[in-house]
């Protein structure tokens, strides 16, 4: 997650140093070297730096001053030492489908009802280049392992609570560097939209994928297939175990939980189904659910037994999306 959280506070601290200049522009009326429209006697004086706390960890930024003193920063406070509570709102702004009018909404929510629409307005412009850049830049041609998963949230829109995914894509390159390859939001997962992610990385210039990390979304295979026909799918061992015990009564959840770990822990494919076998005999006529869930995904659940011990702990569960960090 290292490398991750270091993708995100990156993103992070490009973005609130572009808000702290977009609010001196609004402070002294112009933009730096635009001197033509220069109204007033005040002007840039410089700036000092400044570390402050994150939840991404320490940034480093560095605060505008004026020359005659007058200027106040409100994102960032004389004073202040931390951020942390803002984070979420700005990268929720690098995730595409974010129209102007939503960051103008999120700025107005990290800012307040008080801040000047003009101030707003400048903001946004300084921003908006930075998130279409990184939207959009091209990526490496490929990725030995791609994470997929879309994190579910609630938000107030219209006046109601609405549900919300966050689609989030990290990436492995060849050399084991992690990178946050895109976020979307959405309604609802699906499918369908998870095939437009697909293209959309596939026209930033990703031409292979090793093997896809993913949960047991209805055509998620299908939409992969369409796209990378010769990647490898590894659907997550930890949503499969989840779903399995799902209508388990607590009584057996231990131990049903415990005679599946043999399955996955197993040495070989071919160990894996015996284990399979040895599990059905214990609880088929209980649980057959669990039996043909096990046998249904059974070519898509064991792709990882291709790979020696040290890659499968990588790759039969992508939960470092859902446990590692939130979006909104």
């Amino acid at each position: 997650m290292d490398d991750v959280q270091s993708a995100l506070k990156e993103l992070f601290a490009e973005t609130l140093q572009s808000m702290l200049e977009a609010e001196l522009d609004t402070e002294l009326g112009y933009e730096k070297h635009d001197v033509k429209s220069k109204t007033t006697t005040n002007s840039r004086n410089g700036k000092s730096k400044k570390t402050v706390t994150s939840e991404y960890g320490d940034v480093e930024i560095n605060m505008p001053r004026d020359r005659n003193g007058e200027f106040e920063l409100v994102i960032v406070k004389k004073h202040q030492s931390t951020v942390t509570g803002i984070e979420d709102q700005i990268i929720a702004m690098y995730a595409k489908g974010v129209s102007t009018r939503d960051i103008q909404d999120h700025l107005n929510h990290l800012y307040g009802i008080d801040v000047s629409p003009t101030m707003i307005s400048n903001v946004t412009n300084k921003i908006v280049p930075l998130i279409k850049e990184w939207q959009n830049r091209p990526l490496q041609s490929i990725y030995a392992v791609v994470f997929m998963d879309a994190i579910h949230y609630k938000v107030k829109q219209d006046g109601a609570i609405v549900n919300k995914a966050a689609y989030m894509v990290i990436g492995i390159d060849l050399d084991g560097n992690k990178d946050v390859l895109g976020m979307w939001i959405g309604e609802n997962e699906s499918s369908k939209f998870w095939l437009s992610v697909l293209n959309d990385l596939r026209n930033r210039g990703v031409q292979d994928i090793l093997i896809t990390c993913v949960d047991n979304l209805t055509g998620f295979s299908q939409a992969i297939s369409a796209c990378y026909p010769n990647t490898g799918i590894q659907k997550c061992i930890i949503h499969q175990i989840r779903n399995s015990t799902r209508y388990v009564s607590y009584k057996d959840l231990k131990k049903v939980t415990a005679d599946l770990k043999p399955i996955y822990k197993a040495t070989t494919e071919e160990a894996a189904w015996l284990e399979l076998d040895r599990f059905e005999e214990i609880w088929g006529s209980k649980y057959p659910l669990i039996i043909r869930s096990w046998r249904n995904n059974c070519d898509e659940l064991s792709t990882f037994f291709k790979y020696p011990p040290e890659i499968r702990k990588l790759i039969y569960s992508y939960t470092l999306i859902t446990s590692g960090f939130t979006v909104c």
